[in-house]
């Protein structure tokens, strides 16, 4: 839903501003297309996120710099009220999204969990490492 409401303020947003504001929001919302396809990669929704975060900088610009301030026709005032509201929602939509980057497992810090994977320089010993081999007679070296 979201990819659907931005894309279309963005179609109507380019009746007035085009160039850098269409590539800017098309390219996000093509990574919000591969965020939806791939449901189980961290990476697309991730990216999505910031580009959603980025293009709230850069539509501030480019329509502060790009308005017309002359001859304003309704078309005109059309397209620049439908950026300017796409601009006004995607705050919100960059926490939805986050919302949906937290359930895909994506985190921003560092990661709080644990796996069972153990790297080959961990001084830690499994649990259950000996536990199997004592009952077969086996007594580890030094005790």
């Amino acid at each position: 839903m979201i990819i659907l409401v931005h894309w279309l303020l963005t179609t109507w947003g380019c009746l007035t501003f085009g160039g850098p504001y269409a590539w800017a929001n098309f390219t996000i919302l093509a990574l919000g297309v591969w965020a939806v396809a791939q449901r189980d990669s961290i990476d697309a929704i991730s990216m999505f996120l910031g580009g959603l975060a980025a293009t709230i900088l850069l539509d501030i610009i480019h329509i502060s710099i790009f308005y017309p301030r002359v001859s304003l026709t309704d078309t005109a005032r059309f397209g620049a009220g439908m950026a300017i509201l796409s601009l006004l929602l995607k705050p919100a939509s960059c926490c939805l999204v986050y919302h949906m980057y937290r359930e895909r497992g994506g985190f921003l810090g560092p990661s709080q969990e644990h796996s069972a994977y153990q790297t080959i320089d961990s001084p830690e010993v499994p649990a259950g490492l000996y536990a199997s081999q004592e009952g077969k007679g086996y007594t580890p070296q030094g005790y």
